[in-house]
């Protein structure tokens, strides 16, 4: 495996469905030392997604911020919980910082990124 990432073309990106999603609830995961639970407002629905931002943020301080999320990723089971999205963030080449991504200034939930 190769440390580049596959190359894709502008058809694939268009698949990407970003948007902006409001935390609602953020809680450490039960069962995974790394990953949180949030619940997001999306303007039109209610979701939860896992996310491994644990050590990095407290829960609390992630209530009412702006992030933006993959909306159209498929479900999937972590750790006996079911993520509905992914959220973007940066991290270093070591992982030992993460920080989210967000928009400069307050937007309204589900707003499309483009």
């Amino acid at each position: 495996m190769s440390d580049k990432p596959e190359i894709i073309d502008f058809n694939d990106f268009t698949k990407i469905d970003m948007r902006t999603a409001k935390v609602l609830e953020a809680y450490d995961h039960p069962n995974a030392d790394k990953l949180m639970v949030l619940k997001i407002d999306l303007g039109t629905e209610q979701r939860q997604i896992c996310a491994g931002l644990r050590g990095h943020y407290d829960p609390e301080s992630l209530v009412g911020r702006n992030i933006v999320v993959v909306a159209n990723l498929a479900p999937r089971m972590m750790r006996g919980q079911e993520s509905k999205g992914m959220l973007l963030a940066a991290s270093t080449p070591d992982h030992s910082r993460i920080i989210l991504l967000q928009p400069d200034a307050d937007i309204e939930p589900g707003s499309q990124i483009s």
